[in-house]
């Protein structure tokens, strides 16, 4: 049996072409599943972006963001059986969503929400468990007190509108989050932010409201833009994380004097090293799932396209490029 996927053209890396390949043989730990629908977010354009610059040897199959139906286990595998439908953000080492049928570690799948459809529930685990391990890992703003602040600087990504809800209903912390469109500001509020500010002037905009310095700060675009502003507004001795990378080297020294941490959050840490705590993204999904059947925890779901085809990837990157996502975009198969 044969499985169709869409991949990076090795001969034109700009190119994307529609290709069939044989079943995979499933490893001990693995689930092979139908994927229904896949969201498609900045790691698959910066893959792409990648692979134009320094080529490709072999096909590639994008794709880490997934809801499904399993078809069959391996032989280690726990908690999961033929029919069960989940979702899952993937391995970015192993082949992409970006197919009919995938291959993936049980231990970092959950259940999918039995409330959501397969659109609903694709748009969520890669940002759900970034923004999960970025608070409460990372920052762990679970163990602040109530006169604490968050600065979520892109709230109305698709990290930002997980982050939001989940710092609010999960801590005492104040939640500030980032949007320079009013459509934006009303989302972010929406998911439970305290109060919105224009992120193209943090310190004026924050000054308004009072606000000299916050506890934490969580980075989610354009750390080499943010960087000077971030220094000056973190407070003494607190904590900063950010998920995207820096382009040029970061000035630490404002960070070394208020004695401030920083942390960098990439979720594929666990599955790429294939760490002793792996199965924790697991747990975590499958938290989030029970928030979301409890009616607490909406998707972040925006738009959707249809199919898998060349045209619907292509398109779905290029309104990812654009920046000016809310929520997420999700093919459906």
């Amino acid at each position: 049996m044969t499985i169709h996927a869409i991949a990076i053209d090795p001969t034109s890396p700009a190119n994307f072409i529609a290709i069939e390949l044989p079943r995979p043989a499933i490893g001990e730990y693995d689930l092979l599943v139908e994927v229904k629908a896949v969201s498609v977010n900045p790691v698959d354009t910066k893959v792409h972006k990648g692979a134009q610059k320094n080529g490709l040897q072999a096909l590639k199959i994008l794709g880490w963001d997934a809801s499904g139906i399993v078809k069959a286990t391996g032989s280690a595998v726990k908690g999961f059986k033929a029919g069960d439908e989940v979702w899952y953000a993937g391995d970015i080492t192993r082949s992409g969503s970006n197919a009919t049928e995938q291959l993936i570690d049980s231990r970092i799948v959950s259940h999918k929400p039995r409330s959501q459809n397969w659109a609903q529930a694709a748009a969520m685990p890669l940002t759900a468990l970034t923004a999960w391990e970025g608070l409460f890992e990372r920052l762990k703003i679970q163990d602040a007190d109530t006169e604490k602040t968050l600065l979520i600087i892109g709230g109305a990504g698709g990290v930002g509108s997980l982050a939001i809800p989940f710092a609010a209903q999960r801590s005492k912390v104040k939640v500030i989050a980032t949007a320079s469109r009013p459509e934006s500001a009303a989302w972010c509020i929406e998911r439970g932010a305290d109060l919105t500010v224009n992120y193209k002037d943090l310190k004026g905009e924050l000054a308004k409201h009072g606000i000299e310095q916050v506890d934490f700060i969580f980075c989610l675009n354009d750390t080499d833009g943010h960087w000077a502003a971030i220094g000056e507004l973190i407070a003494p001795q607190g904590h900063i994380c950010t998920i995207v990378e820096n382009e040029a080297p970061l000035d630490m020294s404002a960070l070394k004097l208020k004695s401030a941490a920083l942390h960098w959050e990439l979720m594929y840490t666990r599955s790429m090293f294939q760490t002793p705590d792996m199965a924790v993204q697991g747990e975590i999904l499958q938290q989030v799932a029970d928030m979301v059947d409890a009616g607490t925890l909406q998707t972040t779901l925006s738009d959707t396209l249809q199919g898998l085809t060349v045209e619907s990837i292509r398109t779905a990157h290029e309104r990812v490029l654009e920046g000016h996502m809310q929520g997420k975009l999700v093919i459906v198969y």
